[in-house]
C-alpha cells in the first residue's frame, strides 16, 4: 500500500492548492498592508501570514484528519441547521457577494482605472465588468479546455512579470522602507492588524471550501489512510504557502516602499497600478493589467462554478447548475460596480464573524484528530465564539450601517467589554469559555453513563 506521494506529485498538489487559493485578494491587501505599516512591516507580516497562510494550510489538514466530504459535512458535527447555513454563508462570501466581484474590480483598477480619465470611471467600471462577466458566464456554462490552458499558461505569465516587477522594486527602490512612519492602527498594534488584514485574503475560507477538492488529488494519486493524506497535505501545503509568503513580503516590501512617491492610497488596486506604472511606464501597466485580469478571471470561472455546483447539489429541488451560474454572475455584476474600496469595506464585517467560526471548526477537527468526535466541544465552542464574532462584526460595519441599528451604543459597549476587543480578537476568550462548558458537559455525559 502507497503512504506517501514522489516528489513531483507533491509539486502537482501543491500547484492545485496555490491555484485554489491564490487570487486578487492576495495581491491587493498585502501590497496595502506595506504602505500602511511602513517600517512597522515585519510584525504586521507575521501577523497576515499567520492568518493568510498557516490557517489555510491547518484548515486542510484539519478536513483530511476528519476525512470529511464537504464543507457541509464539517458544519454537521455541530448541528445539521448550522451546517445550512454556514456553507450558505461561506460560500456567498468567497462567491457572488464579495470574492467574485472583487476579481473584477480589481482587474478594472489594475489594467483599466489607469488609462481612463476621471469623468469616464463609471461607465468604463460598467462596460469592463459587464465584458468580465460575460466571459465568466460563457465558460462557467460550457467548459472547456481553456481552464487548463488558463491554468498553465497565464498562472505562470502572470508570476514571471510580478516576479520581474518586484525584483525591479528591489534593486531600484523608491524610497526606504524604515523611514516611513506607521499609518492608522499599524502604529500601536502592528502584529494584530497584520493579523486582521489577513481576514480580507478569505483563504481560510476558501481552504475550508475546496480543501475536499484537495484531499481528493491526493486520494486519487493512491493514498487512503487519515495520518498519510494528513502528512502529504502537510508536505505539500507547506511548499504552496511558502511560496505564498514569499509573495507577501515582496508586496508587502514594494508596498511600503511607493509610500514615499505615492503617499497612501486609496487601495491595494492603485497601490499595485502606481508600481506597475513607475517601473514601466504606460506598457507595464498594461502588460500587469492583462496577466491580473486573466489570473482573476480564472479566480472568477473557479468561484462560480464552485457555487453553483454547491448550491445545485445543497439544495437539489431548487434550481440546476446553469441557472445558479446565471443568477451569481449576473448578481457579481452588479455588486462589482459599487467599487473595489466599498467592497473591501461592506467585506470586513462579514469576515470578522465568519473567519473566528472558520478558525474554531479548524482547531476544533484538530482535536478530534487526538482525542475522537464529541459534539458537546463542537457546539458549545461554535455557541461562544459565534455570540463574541457578532459583536466584531457590528463594530466593523460602516458608520452609515451602524446609525441605522437600534441599541447600537449599548451594542457596542457589551462588545467593548469582551478582553482582546479592542484588537478585534474579542471571540477568543469566549470560545476558549464554550470550549471548557462543552468539556464539563462531556465530563458529566460519562459520568451518567457510569454503572
Amino acid at each position: 500500500m502507497k503512504h506517501r506521494l514522489r516528489k513531483q506529485e507533491y509539486i502537482f498538489v501543491a500547484s492545485l492548492l496555490f491555484g485554489l487559493v491564490f487570487g486578487a485578494g492576495n495581491l491587493i491587501f498585502p501590497a496595502a498592508m506595506g504602505q500602511q505599516a511602513g517600517s512597522a512591516i515585519l510584525p504586521a507580516l507575521i501577523g497576515f501570514c499567520i492568518t493568510g497562510v498557516g490557517l489555510p494550510l491547518l484548515g486542510i489538514a484539519a478536513i483530511s484528519i476528519t476525512a470529511s466530504d464537504s464543507l457541509f459535512d464539517l458544519g454537521q458535527k455541530i448541528d445539521r441547521r448550522f451546517a445550512y447555513a454556514f456553507t450558505c454563508a461561506l460560500y456567498l462570501c468567497i462567491g457572488p457577494f464579495f470574492a467574485i466581484p472583487r476579481t473584477a474590480t480589481v482587474s478594472f483598477q489594475v489594467g483599466a482605472s489607469p488609462f481612463l480619465s476621471e469623468d469616464v470611471q463609471t461607465l468604463g467600471l460598467f462596460l469592463f465588468t459587464l465584458i468580465f462577466f460575460a466571459v465568466v458566464l460563457y465558460f462557467s456554462l460550457r467548459p472547456s479546455g481553456i481552464l487548463i490552458w488558463v491554468g498553465k499558461v497565464l498562472n505562470p505569465l502572470f508570476l514571471l512579470f510580478l516576479g520581474i516587477l518586484i525584483v525591479t522594486a528591489i534593486l531600484a527602490p523608491m524610497g526606504t522602507v524604515w523611514d516611513v512612519p506607521p499609518a492608522g492602527a499599524y502604529a500601536e498594534h502592528a502584529f494584530f492588524t497584520g493579523l486582521l488584514e489577513g481576514y480580507n485574503t478569505m483563504d481560510v475560507l476558501a481552504a475550508l471550501a475546496f480543501g475536499n477538492i484537495l484531499v481528493g488529488a491526493i486520494k486519487r494519486l493512491g493514498l487512503s489512510q487519515p495520518k498519510d493524506l494528513s502528512y502529504s497535505t502537510i508536505i505539500s501545503g507547506t511548499f504552496s504557502t511558502a511560496l505564498m509568503a514569499l509573495i507577501y513580503l515582496a508586496l508587502t516590501y514594494v508596498g511600503a516602499q511607493s509610500r514615499a512617491i505615492y503617499g497612501l492610497d486609496a487601495n491595494g488596486g492603485d497601490v499595485l497600478a502606481h508600481i506597475a506604472a513607475h517601473y514601466f511606464g504606460a506598457f507595464g501597466g498594461l502588460l500587469l493589467g492583462i496577466t491580473i485580469t486573466c489570473a482573476c478571471l480564472k479566480t472568477a470561472l473557479g468561484l462560480v462554478t464552485a457555487c453553483s455546483t454547491t448550491f445545485s447539489e445543497l439544495f437539489p429541488h431548487s434550481l440546476p447548475y446553469a441557472k445558479y451560474a446565471v443568477i451569481f454572475s449576473l448578481f457579481s455584476f452588479a455588486v462589482s460596480n459599487v467599487g473595489l474600496s466599498k467592497i473591501i469595506a461592506y467585506a470586513l464585517p462579514v469576515l470578522y464573524f465568519l473567519y473566528p467560526l472558520a478558525i474554531a471548526i479548524i482547531a476544533l477537527c484538530l482535536l478530534e484528530g487526538v482525542i475522537g468526535y464529541h459534539r458537546p466541544l463542537y457546539l458549545c465552542t461554535i455557541i461562544g465564539t459565534g455570540l463574541a464574532a457578532s459583536f466584531d462584526f457590528l463594530r466593523a460595519l460602516p458608520p452609515g450601517v451602524q446609525e441605522i441599528i437600534p441599541a447600537m451604543p449599548l451594542l457596542r459597549a457589551v462588545g467593548d467589554t469582551l478582553p482582546f476587543a479592542e484588537i478585534g480578537m474579542g471571540w477568543i476568550v469566549p470560545a476558549l469559555v464554550g470550549l471548557a462548558v462543552g468539556a464539563l458537559l462531556l465530563a458529566g455525559q460519562r459520568l451518567d453513563s457510569t454503572p
